[in-house]
């Protein structure tokens, strides 16, 4: 199939590197095109295939002839245009950041399993997709492609649901009390007072009012200087 992505397994234990082999062949649309042990050996592959050659490594830290994070560095260089996933024991903070920043795109520590496995597969293989199909994204696109959570939608007045907090009887009777002041206001205590609910649930609903403009807050300054938020009817 042309649209099976082509991984190459960088793995000098050939246990490992045959269960990693089996887990990527189990997953739908990933094939491996070959297992290597070294550091040579994985160059030399990559430079005799650079027409048809692997578009996702899977690569361990610990690697008989090269030192550190040296592979890693070449392959990201050379070969920029293919993703790399750490499959490795190394779990220390300094070889986890440097490989972050030189683009990885994913880290899985040893030992494996298939389902963490697999989630990460299908993850690439979905903005494979979609990075294939698109000349551009929309923010949103993007916000998924680098994980992020879309933020909740703030539920309103104007569309017909009451935010979270906010219930209409109480609601009702906080707009009631901030009409019969007019424009003398109401502070959130006087309110809370009234309604029977305390301070701070009194200033949620009226600084909601203030959010859909069914109300204005003003600082006034008492005798000793201290402001007093006071809450009066929307006039603009």
């Amino acid at each position: 199939m042309n649209d099976t992505i082509r991984v190459l397994i960088v793995e000098d234990d050939f246990r490992i590197a045959e269960i990693n082999r089996q887990f990527v062949n189990r997953v739908d649309g990933f094939t491996v095109l070959d297992v290597v042990k070294t550091g040579k050996e994985a160059l030399a592959y990559l430079r005799n295939h650079r027409s048809g050659g692997p578009q996702l490594i899977l690569l361990d830290v610990y690697i008989p002839d090269t030192e550190g994070l040296s592979l890693f560095w070449q392959l990201r260089n050379e070969f920029n245009e293919i993703d790399v996933i750490m499959v490795t024991a190394a779990k220390e903070v300094t070889t986890i950041t440097e490989t972050l920043r030189g683009g990885i795109f994913d880290y899985i520590v040893k030992p494996a399993d298939f389902i963490r496995f697999e989630q990460t597969l299908k993850r690439f293989s979905g903005q494979h997709a979609l990075l294939s199909s698109r000349e551009e994204l929309e923010q949103d696109e993007i916000d998924r492609l680098i994980g992020m959570q879309a933020l909740p939608k703030l539920e309103t007045a104007t569309e017909g649901k009451l935010p979270k907090g906010i219930d209409q009887i109480t609601l009702d009777k906080i707009k009631a009390i901030l009409q019969t002041t007019e424009n003398s206001g109401v502070t959130a205590m006087n309110a809370g007072n009234k309604v029977g609910v305390s301070r701070s649930t009194a200033r949620r609903y009226l600084e909601y009012l203030v959010s859909v403009k069914e109300a204005e807050a003003q600082l006034n300054y008492g005798d000793i200087g201290r402001p007093e938020r006071k809450y009066i009817p929307w006039t603009k």
